[in-house]
């Protein structure tokens, strides 16, 4: 076991399948991708050396983060955080993963339009860049780069974070096999940013996220981490599987 993988093993309050199983995109050749939240023990975070904001392991394809980072990287809108507090397969959860679950929507907020897109963009000047060495883009990148803004629209029109894709389904998937041209996707991508710049203005979401709200849950984490002398606020041996 690495050094600090025992944060995850030990400590971790939350923990889901994320990617392509999560999104409804799994074919039979996928990995399971997990994603979780560990709540470091206080006395740890008062060494001269500080315990790691994320951890990597120590299953194959899992990344957890500390709940501080993940709470501030999900009070800025990074939407591979905030799918952890959407995703339906929840593996493993605590009391204290249940409340984070449950303060979902605190941490929503039109920040999403920024975040959301900028990945986007990033995903689609990659792409543009590998084609001018001479290259093919990776059609697993483009898929998701689509359906990061598809999620992005809804979010932003609905006010829900929507995970699944639902019908959009073989659509992608064509995507990522290569049987959809730079071009259409370029087309789509125009498209889906175009919406969701029409729906910002009227989203039901609200301008900044409930940082008071997220901060106060955050703060009562550490006390009772510290009171009970367990990560999980004294409820060790009563982790939720599902």
């Amino acid at each position: 076991m690495q050094r600090w993988e025992h944060l995850v093993t030990d400590h971790t309050v939350l923990s889901v399948v994320a990617g392509s199983r999560a999104f409804g995109l799994a074919t039979e050749d996928s990995d399971t991708d997990r994603r979780g939240v560990y709540a470091t023990p206080p006395g740890l975070l008062w060494r001269l050396e500080k315990p790691p904001a994320h951890v990597e392991g120590p299953l194959p394809e899992q990344f957890s983060w500390e709940v501080e980072r993940f709470c501030t990287l999900a009070l800025a809108g990074n939407p591979n955080v905030l799918e952890v507090l959407h995703s339906p397969l929840v593996e493993r959860t605590t009391p204290l993963g249940e409340e984070l679950r449950a303060l979902a929507l605190a941490f929503l907020s039109r920040r999403v339009h920024r975040t959301f897109v900028r990945y986007a963009d990033g995903q689609v000047a990659k792409a543009g860049a590998r084609r001018a060495r001479g290259g093919e883009p990776k059609g697993k990148h483009l898929l998701h780069l689509l359906r990061l803004l598809a999620s992005c629209v809804h979010l932003l029109e609905t006010g829900v974070l929507r995970v699944d894709v639902g019908a959009d389904r073989e659509g992608l998937l064509a995507v990522a096999r290569g049987e959809v041209s730079w071009e259409d996707v370029l087309a789509r991508r125009a498209e889906l940013v175009r919406r969701a710049d029409a729906a910002l203005p009227d989203s039901p979401l609200p301008d900044a996220p409930d940082t008071a709200r997220v901060e106060e849950w955050l703060v009562s984490v550490r006390r009772r981490t510290l009171d009970a002398g367990s990560a999980d606020g004294g409820t060790a041996g009563k982790v939720r599987a599902s």
